[in-house]
């Protein structure tokens, strides 16, 4: 049981990352380890940490939206240059993948959204500096999106290790 909980433990730890790093899992693999405590060990266990991350991962997506719109909006991206962004983080992902198989991924998770921000706004506006500024903001908005994510994972993982590991050790 003890190993369990610890395996548990790390996959939470990868969900922290995930909710920092886009395209990993994040918030979801939080409270899907702490879905699988509970059934495991009752879902008494779990009363308070299981609602708290649900309830997280929903404020997280929102969180995660919004300050993306948010950025977008200040720097006066259109939907084009948030489109080219997302199209951006997937080519960057996968096709980064095969050429760099090391590094590539995390290269591409890096630039693509930038890249396609300035193509997808650039697509939009035939003016350079300004798909430039409008794919800064997505980016930037991104970023704080997901920083706050990363926070608000560890406060959920915080929550399930303080309210299980008296009865676990």
């Amino acid at each position: 049981m003890l190993t369990l909980y610890w395996l548990l433990v790390a996959v939470m730890v990868v969900g922290i990352i995930g909710a920092v790093v886009p395209a990993i899992p994040g918030m979801s693999l939080v409270a899907i380890a702490i879905f699988i405590w509970g059934l495991v060990k009752g879902f008494g266990s779990v009363s308070l940490a299981l609602p708290i991350a649900i309830v997280l991962l929903l404020l997280g997506i929102g969180v995660d939206f919004l300050a993306t719109y948010y950025g977008a909006r200040q720097a006066g991206a259109s939907k084009w240059g948030q489109l080219g962004a997302l199209v951006g983080l997937v080519v960057g992902i996968l096709g980064l993948l095969p050429a760099l198989p090391v590094g590539g991924p995390i290269l591409g998770i890096l630039v693509g959204p930038i890249l396609g921000a300035i193509v997808g706004e650039f697509l939009y506006r035939r003016d350079l500096k300004l798909a430039a500024k409008a794919a800064l903001g997505i980016v930037v908005g991104s970023l704080v999106g997901n920083l706050i994510q990363g926070l608000l994972a560890i406060v959920t993982v915080a929550i399930f290790l303080w309210t299980t590991l008296p009865s676990v050790s």
